[in-house]
């Protein structure tokens, strides 16, 4: 198509010129995220806070004000409710009821049956122990961290500890920057979030990894070019090839976030800004950090040591 005719052609964009700027950003990023998860934390969804979650839908519009009525009868601690969708006809009910067992919570959730009355459809109900709520937690966080580092490992094999090095500080940027923008925007942080995370460390690595096969190539290519060129040079090189798959993504990912309802609403968002963060570290992060380095005395000495690398 001519209207996206530009972004295949060469670039030839100095990357490397805004490095300080982009170190700067970055940094106060991370750490205005790191304080806004220290501080105001996460909005956590009924996976990990354990509680009661239900959703109804009535054929007539709903009255907020007389179902929390109703529901002040059932002592199931503080209850949230949120209409979905446009029409008011549809409800998502939440109550903390983290003080309650699961038999308890059974309980409560035929009262809340009961004190709401018939010509209700429940289209959803889920009930998490708070002891189960914990464990997922923990779990979540131990899966995260040791995908972060499995990525790591592997790009330390497949290249130099300077590459991995820029690709953990990439992994750790995006997903740090990500949670910070969770928790600002008070959104459902749940497992299909955690799953989301996973997907944008994936696709911020793929990114990386083609980034980083480009500056070796040229490594080999250029011998006498000096490394801050050589650099910029790779990234113009599949600079093309970043937006035209990021594109792509966020296509797919914006279909989610507008259609896809309140349930996947958290994950199509982290999708969206994972795909943005993860192409901007990618060239800003994980590539940019590498001219600390010098390359080309690292890779002459790893050439007989590592058997994933240098290969013509």
């Amino acid at each position: 198509m001519r209207i996206f005719s530009w972004i295949t052609k060469d670039t030839n964009i100095n990357f490397m010129g805004a490095k300080k700027l982009t170190y700067a950003i970055s940094i106060v990023s991370f750490l205005l995220s790191v304080v806004l998860i220290a501080v105001k934390g996460f909005n956590f969804g009924i996976d990990f806070s354990g509680g009661i979650l239900m959703e109804i839908k009535s054929e007539q519009p709903l009255d907020l004000t007389e179902i929390r009525n109703k529901l002040e009868s059932v002592n199931i601690g503080e209850i949230n409710l949120q209409t979905i969708g446009d029409k008011g006809n549809e409800l998502m009910i939440r109550a903390e009821a983290d003080n309650l067992d699961e038999e308890a919570q059974r309980i409560a959730v035929k009262n809340i049956k009961e004190v709401l009355g018939s010509g209700l459809e429940y289209r959803r109900i889920e009930t998490v122990g708070p002891q189960v709520g914990d464990e997922l937690k923990i779990a979540g966080s131990i899966a995260s961290l040791i995908a972060i580092l499995a990525i790591s490992a592997y790009i330390w094999i497949r290249f130099e500890w300077q590459f991995a090095f820029g690709a953990l500080l990439g992994l750790f940027h995006d997903v740090i920057i990500t949670l910070g923008l969770l928790s600002l925007f008070g959104m459902d942080f749940s497992l299909t979030t955690i799953a989301a995370i996973l997907t944008l460390a994936g696709y911020s690595v793929n990114d990386t990894v083609v980034t980083y096969d480009r500056i070796r190539e040229n490594l080999h290519k250029f011998t006498k070019m000096p490394q801050e060129v050589l650099l910029n040079k790779s990234i113009n090189d599949i600079f093309s090839r970043t937006l035209l798959t990021g594109f792509s993504t966020i296509l797919a990912a914006l279909a989610l976030l507008v259609f896809g309802g309140d349930t996947l609403r958290s994950f199509a968002f982290t999708i969206v800004w994972g795909v943005v963060v993860g192409t901007y570290s990618s060239i800003y992060v994980s590539a940019v950090i590498l001219d600390l380095f010098d390359l080309r005395k690292t890779q002459e000495a790893s050439q007989n040591v590592n058997p994933f690398g240098n290969v013509e």
